[in-house]
């Protein structure tokens, strides 16, 4: 068996046992790789016999990542953020980066090696984060924005670190090194020129001829041929691959083709940079961490100390409050995996002495395991430390409650994107009142500015929850589809008002069970719920009669949704009654003021034996769904009931007998 092929199917193995291991352990996959590097590299199974090939390889998942990243800066984008991103996250970087050198220079290292130190450490994962932002909803609070800010300025960063690196590298003694990197900068300089100024229009009508050919093939082919080929050509120039792959992600982030092209890149990005992370970790040499292990541990406490100061000070000097600076701080105090760029750069160029590269990358990994628990604590840091964030939390919830403090017994929609505003107008069609909680600022504001009742808050707070109004909220929807954060809502209202019917979307049928488990009293899958529209407008298209399908799409919601099997009949119900399979209604038993019920449970009443279900009661106009047998019955309740005809009429003849 060819030596290359065995030890392709060993790291593709290996990486599969170990991503998936991370992925229920909650971590980041990256550690996964790292791991499968440290097992097949020399200072422990000594599995790769050329890894200068592997290498090779492991560095087109650097272009692709960067090929990436340009899709994402748009100058637009950057035009739209230029505050944060060349406020703060110039802040953050330039300083973080000469004060490590300063610590590097005085630790004996060489400037340079301190320069790729202090570049290395001074980046923060930008996949760790933005994930863990998305999550936690928290994008659009001021603190995601800087975090974002910051993160983008980062990115930006490696491009002149990536140009500096391998011109240092050839520099020999003394300043030999300024004249190569000074034509390297004005190389990179006049491509970036050349390429904003006459690639776009060339770029655009190169892919709206091939995505005129409808071929998924052809369109991934070219999105290959670009990203490699302008690679290529970087390196032709004297520049890194990287960098060309770089800049051919910005001359197709300005066209309409750009979303289409970042989901054909994905798989390749994500596979070959996984394999780069291997190669990573094959020169982590596991003994000389552990010998150097005091050292790993003072480089994480400093560099987690550092980072956060000069990004809470940047946060304050550019005007954000205490709390806002501090969050930002604690989200970008570690490390990320642009660091593993840097030093696998600055390892192949000779720039850095022993045993420093194992060092610094013992210390990027251990950094990205504690961001999450950082991040995981921040609040609780944030409200302990800051004595004016219990005054700026108690505000918000002034607020919040002042604008909904008059509205009884609402629907509590909990997010206000597309999805919650045709609800809001379809409540609001009932005469039924709505508040919407929304964590998008602007978004908020326009509303309100139309007189809808639209509050800012975090639907997964306790606190806001009540002060939205839950506790006399007629029922609860979460309208976004984001499990994690569905959950988490969930479980806040179940701690408040555990009776509360709450209506959740999810996008995976797989998530269902889940979310009832959690609480939920209907979920409501949107594969499914497509499915079955798309059906019956096919079958409307060709010719299914309206009443057949009308009693289909009652017959697959019944199937689906428990609360649509059955319905209240009437006279004009009659010609159906032949269609019906199994004879199911619905009825409504109201408890008068003198109703022998009053103040027993639907236990003593007993329909359950009747085979007749208890769907909903409707106290003081607020509706819950599925009460259990211990639910006591006041005046005036409304019991809405399911079952067969003649059983409800068992169950109504119970009802006004009384307790036996």
């Amino acid at each position: 068996m060819h030596e290359s092929l065995f030890l392709l199917v060993g790291l593709l193995a290996g990486s599969v046992v170990a991503v998936g291991l991370t992925r229920q352990l909650g971590l980041p996959p990256i550690i996964g790789y790292l791991m499968v590097g440290v097992l097949v590299g020399p200072s422990t199974l000594n599995l790769v016999r050329d890894p200068a090939t592997a290498q090779f390889v492991a560095e087109f998942g650097i272009v692709f990542l960067m090929f990436s990243i340009g899709l994402e800066f748009s100058l637009g984008h950057l035009k739209a953020m230029r505050r944060v991103v060349f406020g703060l996250g110039a802040i953050q970087v330039l300083v973080t980066i000469v004060v490590l050198m300063g610590i590097g220079g005085a630790l004996g290292l060489p400037w340079i090696g301190a320069f790729v130190l202090a570049a290395a450490l001074a980046m923060s994962s930008t996949a760790i984060l933005s994930k863990l932002l998305t999550e936690r909803m928290e994008l659009e609070k001021p603190h995601g924005r800087e975090v974002i800010g910051v993160l983008l300025f980062q990115d930006l960063a490696v491009v002149p670190i990536l140009i500096l690196l391998p011109a240092l590298g050839r520099g020999e003694a003394g300043g030999e090194w300024l004249l190569p990197m000074g034509l390297a900068l004005v190389k990179a300089a006049v491509a970036l020129a050349l390429v904003l100024r006459f690639g776009q229009p060339v770029m655009r009508r190169w892919f709206g001829w091939v995505a005129r050919q409808r071929s998924s093939e052809f369109f991934t082919l070219n999105v290959l041929l670009v990203t490699i080929g302008m690679a290529m050509l970087s390196e032709l120039l004297g520049l890194s691959l990287a960098l060309g792959a770089f800049l051919a992600g910005m001359l197709i982030a300005e066209t309409e083709y750009r979303y289409q092209v970042e989901e054909d890149i994905k798989p390749f990005r994500d596979v070959l940079l996984g394999l780069f992370f291997i190669t990573v970790g094959m020169f982590l040499d596991i003994g000389v961490v552990l010998r150097f292990l005091p050292w790993v541990a003072v480089t994480i406490v400093v560099v987690l100390i550092l980072k956060g100061v000069i990004v809470w000070a940047g946060s304050r000097v550019l005007g954000s409050d205490a709390s806002t600076a501090l969050r930002s701080a604690l989200w970008l105090c570690t490390a990320g995996e642009f660091g593993f760029v840097v030093l696998a750069l600055g390892e192949r160029h000779g720039l850095m002495p022993e045993p420093w590269p194992q060092v610094i990358a013992a210390s990027l990994v251990l950094s990205m395991l504690i961001a999450p628990v950082i991040v995981q604590f921040s609040d609780k840091i944030v409200l302990r430390v800051v004595a004016s964030e219990w005054t700026r939390r108690s505000l918000e919830l002034t607020q919040i409650a002042a604008r909904t403090v008059k509205i009884k017994a609402p629907v509590l929609l909990l997010g206000y994107g597309r999805t919650g505003q045709h609800m809001a107008k379809l409540l609001d069609q009932e005469g039924i009142s709505v508040v919407a909680l929304d964590l998008d600022p602007e978004r908020v504001r326009r509303a309100q500015a139309a007189g809808e009742n639209v509050v800012y808050g975090d639907a997964a707070r306790t606190e806001v929850l009540k002060a939205a109004g839950l506790m006399r909220a007629q029922a609860v929807v979460v309208t976004f589809a984001d499990r994690d954060a569905a959950l988490r809502i969930l479980s806040a209202v179940q701690a408040l008002r555990p009776e509360a019917p709450v209506v959740v979307r999810v996008r995976d049928e797989g998530d269902i069970e889940r979310m009832f488990a959690a609480g939920a009293s209907e979920v409501i899958p949107e594969a499914i719920e497509v499915a079955i529209m798309m059906a019956v407008q096919t079958l409307a298209l060709i010719g299914v009669p309206l009443p057949k399908l009308v009693r289909r799409l009652r017959a697959l919601r019944e199937e689906r949704y428990g609360l649509f099997r059955g319905f209240f009949s009437g006279v004009s119900d009659a010609a159906d009654e032949e269609h019906d399979a199994d004879g199911v209604r619905l009825d409504t038993f109201v408890v008068a003021d003198d109703s022998p019920w009053v103040g027993h449970t639907l236990g003593a009443l007993a329909l359950d034996t009747l085979r007749v279900e208890v769907v909903a009661v409707r106290r003081r106009g607020i509706r819950g769904a599925a009460p259990d047998a211990s639910f006591r019955l006041q005046r005036g309740d409304a019991l809405i009931v399911r079952g067969d005809m003649a059983a409800l009429e068992a169950a109504r003849e119970r009802f006004l007998a009384g307790p036996d």
